[in-house]
């Protein structure tokens, strides 16, 4: 069974790794991550409470509200067994079950989507409950004081935000006490490592959860041209997997193979067992079991300074991987 560590500081206790379900669903009329199966999905999600992980991520946009609806199913019988976070912020219009496009953090809206969230989870409460990203027409104090007035209420058990700054973490921190912030991070993407917010939360007591651990699935090493991606794939679009980029982080990728073989372990459980190393609790998604026991079992990976200082000298913090969103997402980034 997995051990359990504290995220933040206000009781919330998880596995030290987490199960993102993103990947589970199609979005809006396409697939993310290629085709996708509801059935394996499940058994993926049991089998992981099996094995004593029984944190889930998901969102409310995911899908828009498929992924919700399949967890919900999934924890139906045993929902007290599982750890739920999901996620509300991009505007999602119910008449069309499509996204808008549009960033909504308005007190109405938070109360809008919660109770949207419950629904599809199948639950009276949602143990995480972020902001996916920050609506900057409006204070962040006004969003987490609605999110706030949930916990009070009980719909909710703990708040966090994703992708922000040290400011506006602080800011929402003194409204509310966060639990945890989400934000990307791995050995390709460490800009929430730059921004100065992993030292922020670090002093604030607040967590780090790791989305995409293993760089969009770049670490896995199963792609190795562009070619190797399903033609529906979202990668494709993005700068991380296109031109001068992809080469050179199949170069970079070639240095962590060498290394995790002399360990006996998959570059992916190199690059998990890091993201834990620096006190973070990665979510890397997956739809399939063979991929979850792999995944699994980075959890007890132990990595010496020397692990991670060589690490990061095949990866510095500066490298330049490459964005893992087009630039019309990266703009809603807050730092």
């Amino acid at each position: 069974m997995a051990t359990l560590k504290k995220l933040g500081s206000q009781g919330l206790e998880v596995p030290a790794m987490g199960l993102g379900c993103m990947g589970m669903s199609g979005f809006q009329g396409g697939d993310m991550y290629g085709k996708t199966d509801d059935t394996e999905s499940i058994a993926t999600i049991h089998e992981s409470l099996e094995k004593g992980f029984n944190f889930l991520d998901t969102a409310d946009m995911y899908g828009p509200f498929h992924n919700e609806r399949l967890i919900g199913k999934a924890i139906k019988g045993n929902r007290q067994k599982y750890i739920i976070a999901t996620k509300f912020g991009w505007e999602i219009d119910d008449a069309t079950n499509t996204l808008t496009w549009q960033i909504n953090g308005k007190p109405d809206y938070v109360r809008h989507a919660v109770e949207r969230s419950l629904k599809n989870l199948g639950t009276d409460h949602i143990d995480l409950y972020y902001l996916h990203r920050r609506d900057k027409t409006i204070p962040i104090e006004e969003t987490i004081g609605a999110m706030a007035d949930l916990v009070r209420e009980g719909k909710v058990s703990y708040i966090g935000l994703s992708e922000v700054s040290s400011e506006n973490v602080r800011r929402a921190h003194a409204v509310h006490p966060l639990t945890a912030v989400q934000s990307e991070y791995s050995l390709f993407e460490r800009r929430v490592e730059q921004a100065g917010v992993t030292q922020t939360l670090e002093t604030l007591g607040i967590g780090l959860v790791a989305y995409s651990p293993l760089g969009r699935g770049f670490i896995t090493g199963q792609f190795k041209s562009i070619d190797d991606l399903p033609k529906d794939d979202f990668r494709r679009n993005i700068p991380k997997f296109r031109g001068e980029h992809f080469q050179k982080n199949l170069d970079l990728l070639a240095e962590i193979e060498k290394m995790a073989s002399g360990k006996g372990v998959k570059p992916s459980q190199l690059a998990i067992a890091w993201t834990i190393a620096k006190g973070a609790v990665p979510i890397p998604g997956t739809k399939r079991r063979k991929y979850l026991a792999e995944n699994l079992e980075s959890a007890s990976l132990e990595l010496s300074s020397s692990d991670i200082e060589r690490l990061e000298r095949i990866i510095p913090i500066t490298a330049d991987t490459g964005n893992s969103y087009w630039d019309e997402v990266m703009q809603y980034q807050d730092y």
